[in-house]
């Protein structure tokens, strides 16, 4: 059984958190004694997690010490684990403005969150402040792992694992948009039923629960081996988990039997580098250089819709509203009973009480899992996690080409991180000008004085 142990979770008040790791975290048998410390700056969201935990370990008879602070470096003594979920600012205006300053030039981002230009200035945003946790873990908590949710998800973990001493990994579901893709090629073969509706993978709430459906049917069935970076893997195996058929050839020949307005850049990758790209074609195209053209309008073509910002503010409130209602003991927890920590509450139980646990995909430093991707680089792989700690799970080399894709972006990445921790303007130029959505130097140098005036209060290291 594990000991005890001390869970800090910064940025506590988000609804995801309080819908999925927090009630996973509370339901956990092995943990059971453990103290929770949450922490947001944002008071009265901090409040509704708080009561919800409260509410939870009480019904639940979880057995957790519970406390909640505004201030994260109250919390930060005796952790064994820090899950950060934290991001800087109203996270839907600052990604719309992200979208909008590079338009003013003719530069029009297929998504703007992870990649391009607005990849840049989100990462800068969310770095200096997660660097500083990080500052004040080797202080207080030297020891403890550093469990990261805030994207873009590979500069975040670069930027700890190469300017830290503290041990960090990224957690992500985005495995899972691989699986539901496979569902819906092999429905037939596997008994896979297809609810009405489905358009996509891309990030609509009206598909969140179609894609569940398929993924809830389908993740039992099969497994997936996968590697690459975040948002931007690629599946190298696929077999069946009663006989151990290896399904990739006949997933082959279905996938493209699919309607072919379904992911369709995702459809054409395939085609043309002979891996299955995992994120679907919202994530994937943030990465590739043929989605900016602004004559040839590649996002037309392929159908890139915009995150709904408006929507997804309001989805948020209503969201916290909701779990308002459950702390206050106005509606029923029922449905938290059945929510995933995303790789929080395996990664947390199985370190603290010495088990084993095989995890699909998890952000680590390349120690050579990815033979053909620079070492030291933050690549994403199966992971065995164990009492001695994360461990990544051998990959072997990419494709080529493949490969050249995902170093073009790490060097981006590294570049991005490095600006952001040494305050370099040359640096972040640099970070632009190796992106493959810029195509142009001056274009390039407004971009990017247009960033860092607009988020000067954020930024102020590149105005020393």
């Amino acid at each position: 059984m594990p000991l005890p142990t001390k869970i800090t979770v910064i940025g506590a008040g988000s609804a995801s958190f309080g819908e999925n790791t927090l009630s996973a975290i509370m339901r956990s048998k092995k943990l059971k004694g453990s103290t929770l410390a949450l922490v947001d700056r944002n008071a009265d969201s901090l409040d509704i997690v708080h009561r919800l935990a409260d509410r939870l370990n009480r019904e639940w008879e979880a057995g957790f010490v519970v406390t909640a602070q505004k201030n994260y470096q109250d919390a930060l003594s005796d952790s064994q684990f820090v899950v950060n979920a934290i991001e800087v600012g109203a996270r839907e205006n600052l990604w719309q403005r992200d979208f909008e300053i590079p338009l003013k030039y003719n530069v029009r981002q297929p998504y703007a969150e992870n990649g391009g230009p607005g990849g840049f200035a989100h990462a800068a945003r969310n770095i200096g402040p997660i660097m500083q946790i990080a500052r004040d873990m080797e202080q207080a908590c030297p020891d403890a792992w550093f469990v990261n949710f805030t994207n873009p998800m590979i500069r975040i973990c670069d930027a700890i694992n190469r300017h830290s001493k503290i041990k960090s990994v990224g957690l992500c579901h985005q495995i899972y948009q691989g699986y539901a893709m496979v569902g819906v090629a092999l429905a037939d073969d596997l008994g896979i039923e297809i609810p009405d509706g489905l358009t996509g993978m891309h990030a609509a709430v009206d598909q969140h629960p179609i894609q569940h459906r398929i993924k809830e049917q389908i993740v039992p069935l099969i497994d997936i081996r996968a590697a690459g970076l975040n948002h931007f893997t690629w599946i190298l195996s696929i077999n069946d988990k009663r006989t151990g058929e290896d399904l990739y050839p006949r997933f082959k020949k279905r996938f493209f039997e699919l309607d072919p307005k379904f992911e369709p850049l995702t459809r054409d990758i395939f085609s043309a580098f002979g891996l299955f790209p995992v994120p679907g074609d919202t994530h994937l195209c943030e990465y590739l250089p043929w989605m900016s053209d602004p004559n040839t309008k590649p996002w037309e073509h392929y159908n890139l819709r915009l995150y709904d910002w408006e929507l997804f503010a309001n989805v948020r409130e209503f969201e916290l509203h909701r779990l308002n209602e459950m702390a206050g003991g106005n509606a029923t927890i029922e449905s938290l009973l059945a929510t995933d920590s995303e790789g929080a509450i395996e990664i947390i139980e199985n370190i603290s009480g010495a088990g084993s646990h095989h995890h699909l995909a998890a952000n680590l430093p390349n120690i050579g899992q990815i033979s053909n991707l620079p070492l030291g680089a933050t690549v994403e792989t199966p992971v065995q996690v164990n009492g001695a700690g994360i461990h990544p799970v051998h990959a072997g080399a990419l494709p080529e080409p493949i490969a050249e894709l995902c170093r073009r972006e790490t060097a981006v990445a590294q570049l991005c991180v490095d600006a952001t921790v040494e305050g370099s303007r040359e640096k972040a130029m640099q970070c632009l000008l190796l992106d493959p959505v810029v195509a142009d130097i001056s274009t390039a140098k407004k971009i990017l004085e247009d960033y860092l005036t607009e988020y000067k209060e954020y930024l102020p290291q590149f105005w020393n």
